[in-house]
């Protein structure tokens, strides 16, 4: 199968560097009109300047794509829905939308203002849902969209000194979460890359032998694959060097507690049982989990099962 984005058209936001640029030019190369989004900040979000977006697209244009640069900041919704329209003008639809802008302020939570904190949270979070709704009915409309959301390891598993790029990290598995849910109907298909790469992001964080290996154009091919027709839905995909993994959130069998158990030293006496990894299963959605504990308390108490599976 190749995978051909000729006719599609695709928002890349914080694309004029790393790996918003590299997500920017593997779309243009297979076809796809590009609105090239950055503030040009610097990692912390300060300061901004358009001549990096306005040189990603001059570079796709030079190579006999279509693109056109923008400087919206994704925290503001005025400029976002002027960036939608614009797209819109320019190319008559937007088929793509892949959020990737970000900024770093990391500290230790006990050193890091509430500000900072906030700021991350604006950027990561409600910039994402920003272009996001902005798109949405469009979308809708359409009856097609493809929408990538940037995790990272930070926010999936933890790293020290990043408690507000964490949590705004791990907020894109609940957004993407429900939003697959939503658009299935639609055919928009939402998932989220997670991403390890040599970037201005992290080129501080990582041995000079790891750069070359985890450069951005490693990461790419999934997130192309990601937002190509036949793209998953509701999908984690971790990806650096060329090695692609998914990542899913299993829940155990767990145990039902009745009577004298039924008590936190019930739980701590059963927490091996709780913890034991055999029989862990996905959960589909909020409401499974709901009926998944109903029937277990059920069956323990000898109680007619409040619905079947």
């Amino acid at each position: 199968m190749t995978v051909d984005f000729k006719g599609r058209v695709a928002i890349v936001t914080g694309a004029g560097v790393g790996l918003g640029r590299s997500h920017a030019l593997g779309l243009a190369r297979r076809g796809a009109h590009v609105v090239v989004n950055d503030l040009g900040a610097d990692t912390d979000g300060t300061g901004g300047s358009s001549d990096a977006a306005r040189a990603v697209a001059q570079q796709i244009r030079a190579q006999g794509g279509r693109a056109i640069a923008n400087g919206a900041n994704v925290t503001d919704t005025g400029q976002v829905q002027q960036m939608v329209d614009d797209a819109i003008a320019e190319f008559g639809r937007v088929d793509i939308l892949v959020n990737n802008a970000g900024i770093l302020r990391d500290k230790t939570f006990a050193k890091m203002s509430l500000a900072d904190f906030r700021t991350v949270l604006d950027v990561h979070l409600m910039g994402t849902v920003n272009c996001t709704h902005a798109l949405w009915p469009h979308m809708i409309e359409r009856g097609y969209g493809r929408i990538a959301f940037t995790t990272s390891a930070s926010g999936l598993y933890g790293n020290f000194g990043q408690s507000n790029y964490g949590a705004a990290k791990a907020a894109m598995l609940g957004l993407m979460n429900v939003l697959a849910q939503e658009g299935a109907r639609h055919d928009i298909r939402v998932n989220t890359l997670a991403p390890t790469a040599a970037t201005r992001m992290t080129e501080n964080l990582l041995p000079p032998e790891a750069l070359d290996l985890l450069a951005p154009d490693t990461i790419t091919p999934g997130l192309l694959a990601l937002v190509s027709d036949a793209a998953p839905t509701q999908m984690i995909l971790g990806a650096g060097a060329g090695c692609f993994a998914e990542t899913k959130v299993y829940e155990t069998a767990g145990v039902a507690l009745q009577g004298s158990d039924l008590s936190p030293e019930g739980v701590l006496a059963a927490m091996d049982r709780i913890r034991d990894p055999s029989g862990q299963a996905q959960v589909e959605n909020a409401f499974a989990q709901t009926r998944k504990y109903a029937r277990m308390a059920a069956e323990a108490r000898g109680l007619p099962l409040p619905w079947q599976d």
